[in-house]
């Protein structure tokens, strides 16, 4: 991995020593090596088949119900070493140094669920135990899974951030999806110690069934979204292939959007709605005509009125598309003002769906900051002034106030190669 930062490599590394020095101190000859053979086995098989989730960069090692269940099976030395093999996973382009801390990693979560299930009393499976140990050993189980959770996702989160991969605010966003979707998988190693008495690793068989028929249905969710927005790129395509100047706007508005919605602390489903809705806000151009999009002078108001229908026909073409919910609100409103003086409807104030008064925000800062026939592109200093100035009359303040917060933090990107736009975008104080 090279350019990762000093402070990286010695995180890493850091990680890599804790797991020597865990396995070193514990007591390797107290672990079954024919379980542990099974169980390491089975961990590599599933380790080298991650899911993918809805969550940027994030996959989910099916390997995580084989580490719970050697914490019942094997105890913390044996759950370390089953971690341990996650340095041998079958998945492709996997950098050495990124295996040895998977492995790692693995192993410091599955010693530290080892002695977390055993301080809270939890038994191991041993020959001859009575079958009801599974129900005594359901509580202990659970506090070892959230601590193998809690410890994998602290330390990925650690390099993650160190290598500048990452931001802070971008960790706990998602953490909360990925650590749901870690315990659910986790649980499974309860089932597969459970069955373990009885089956031996025949048990293996039984349980890759449920695990990759669940690996199968994130996969289809993957699956969907990357359909979607493959979906949404080709309406956005047409708009741009219709009206080139304004090509790579839906996209910034769509960030923008996003930025905004993160700073004020919308749900993950909803930031993830208005990305639709900041990519699709100018859809219904498809239905104004070409000569008054790429008309370089002034428009007659007959044109101003053609061009104000965008909303209705943006309504109308996205409405039957039933994952937009409520980012049809935000196409269809997002140029109202307010004061009430916008459009289509003339809205105002808290009238105006919160979608459109977000994408508002960022359109228009968009167009101010990129070029138009009429204009050179306004300095992003001088469009955060305009901003402010037409808070409270255009803009929403609580609105211009959180976008400019989330500039600040993560900068914007604006419109490449000074290319011309449309007469018919507006400025802010228009």
């Amino acid at each position: 991995m090279p350019g990762l930062p000093r402070a990286a490599w010695l995180y890493v590394c850091a990680v890599i020593a804790l797991a020597a020095v865990l396995i070193g101190a514990s007591s390797p000859g107290e672990v079954d090596p024919h379980v542990l053979v099974a169980l390491v086995a089975l961990f590599v098989l599933c380790d080298s088949l991650p899911a993918r989730l809805n969550v940027e960069r994030a996959r989910m090692s099916l390997g995580f119900a084989v580490s719970l269940a050697s914490v019942v099976l094997l105890g913390p030395a044996g759950a370390a070493l089953v971690g341990l093999s996650a340095v041998a996973t079958g998945q492709r382009k996997v950098a050495l140094v990124k295996r040895l801390f998977n492995g790692a990693q693995f192993a410091v979560g599955g010693y530290a669920a080892g002695v977390v299930f055993g301080a809270l009393g939890g038994a191991r499976f041993e020959p001859g135990r009575a079958a009801g140990w599974v129900w005594d050993a359901l509580g202990p189980f659970v506090g070892a899974l959230l601590t193998f959770v809690l410890v994998n996702l602290v330390l990925t989160s650690g390099a993650l951030l160190l290598s500048g991969e990452s931001e802070a605010g971008e960790l706990v966003r998602d953490s909360g999806q990925l650590a749901g979707v870690c315990v659910g998988y986790g649980m499974y190693g309860l089932l597969i110690a459970g069955l373990w008495p009885a089956l031996g690793p025949l048990v293996a068989v039984l349980v890759l069934l449920p695990l990759f028929v669940a690996r199968w249905a994130l996969e289809q969710t993957f699956g969907q979204r990357r359909a979607y927005d493959a979906t949404l790129a080709a309406l956005c395509q047409a708009v741009e292939t219709k009206d080139p100047a304004t090509r790579g706007h839906s996209e910034r508005v769509s960030r923008g959007a996003v930025m905004i919605a993160r700073q004020i602390g919308m749900r993950p489903e909803r930031v993830e709605a208005i990305r639709y809705a900041g990519m699709l806000h100018d859809i219904g151009k498809i239905g104004v005509p070409t000569k008054i999009l790429r008309k370089g002078g002034g428009l007659t108001d007959e044109e101003h009125a053609a061009i104000r229908l965008h909303p209705m026909h943006g309504l109308e073409i996205v409405r039957e598309i039933g994952f937009l919910d409520e980012a049809l609100a935000g196409i269809m409103h997002h140029h109202e003002k307010v004061d009430g003086r916008g459009y289509p409807m003339g809205l105002a104030g808290d009238e105006i769906p919160e979608f459109a008064r977000v994408i508002g925000v960022a359109d228009a800062f968009d167009v101010m900051t990129s070029a138009r026939p009429y204009k050179q592109p306004m300095p992003v200093g001088d469009a955060k002034r305009e901003l402010r100035r037409c808070a409270g009359t255009q803009f929403d303040p609580v609105v211009v106030e959180a976008f400019l917060s989330a500039l600040e933090a993560h900068g914007w990107e604006a419109q490449r190669g000074g290319g011309v736009g449309t007469a018919h975008e507006e400025r802010a104080g228009r």
